[in-house]
């Protein structure tokens, strides 16, 4: 809440509420987190700010180097945890990524440098739902989180999907926060 002399604020740029002044940014603010929980019901609100800094050094990085940094696969993840909500293994954990209630889920991340947009998923691995989560050239996340028994049949032990292709039961996004 912003303290101060009532001859800064005043009824254009500010509330006064049970004794302070309280400035439309804050009350925008409080209404864009209110909005941001609605639409990620299951939202870790402590991974936020982790998510889009780690995702700003990979921007930062790749616009000053026009390399990529090792870690579209952990932005992948933590989306997961931010907006689904999956509790994640410990890394290098043996057949999938995290649990969702009684689900577990594999995450799979399409990185802004892939030619096209398309994973390969192992069904050997143990999950019953996966999360395909897409950073694009102007890393802005979006994701998919689909049942594996919607998958499409077919024989062998890889399938590989088009993002273009997927139904989600769910789709999230969440762009860079600005500077």
């Amino acid at each position: 809440m912003m303290h101060g002399s009532t001859d800064m604020w005043n009824n254009d740029n500010a509330i006064y509420d049970d004794g302070e002044w309280i400035t439309w940014t804050e009350i925008n603010s409080h209404l864009a987190q209110l909005e941001f929980e609605a639409r990620f019901p299951n939202l870790n609100v402590d991974l936020v700010p982790i998510f889009q800094d780690l995702l700003a050094v990979a921007q930062d990085y790749h616009d000053l180097t026009g390399s990529h940094l090792q870690v579209y696969g952990d932005l992948g993840e933590l989306y997961g945890a931010i907006t689904h909500g999956i509790k994640l293994h410990r890394n290098y954990a043996q057949g999938s990524d995290g649990k969702l209630g009684n689900h577990f889920v594999e995450v799979k991340t399409i990185t802004p440098f892939k030619s096209n947009d398309t994973i390969t998923l192992n069904l050997k691995r143990n999950f019953s739902k996966v999360l395909i989560v897409k950073i694009d050239a102007d890393f802005e996340v979006q994701s998919r989180l689909i049942d594996r028994k919607s998958l499409p049949k077919m024989k062998g032990d890889t399938l590989r999907l088009n993002w273009a292709d997927l139904v989600s039961e769910s789709d999230n996004s969440i762009t860079r926060k600005t500077p």
